[in-house]
């Protein structure tokens, strides 16, 4: 099993999972709670629930560089491309934008 931490302006919003069965993804309460917090995505709204996919959320799987730069990833950190979540994990802790992805 693997987690990630995801960040929204500097700001813990919840934990992504990747085990046998796919990925979760659940927003922390404490985020929730706070009327300023922003969505993740628009396909993953503000909810005390569970989110699940057999596949790596599609926004989360939009963070992950491609071309030249995903190349340059793949030969440094020696990650296979199928390896999204390796990928992700790897690639996405400074990412453009106001979403961070942390490795725990």
């Amino acid at each position: 099993m693997r987690q990630g931490e995801i960040w929204v302006n500097k700001k813990l919003a919840g934990l992504l999972t990747e085990d046998d069965d796919g990925y979760s993804f659940s927003y922390q309460k404490e985020y929730l709670k706070n009327k300023e917090s922003l969505p993740v995505s628009l396909t993953l709204p503000l909810k005390e629930k569970v989110f699940y996919s057999e596949t790596l959320f599609p926004f989360f799987d939009g963070l992950i560089p491609e071309g030249w730069l995903l190349n340059i990833a793949q030969k440094n950190w020696k990650i296979n491309p199928r390896d999204r979540m390796g990928l992700l994990l790897t690639t996405c802790r400074d990412c453009i934008g106001n979403i961070s992805v942390v490795e725990v």
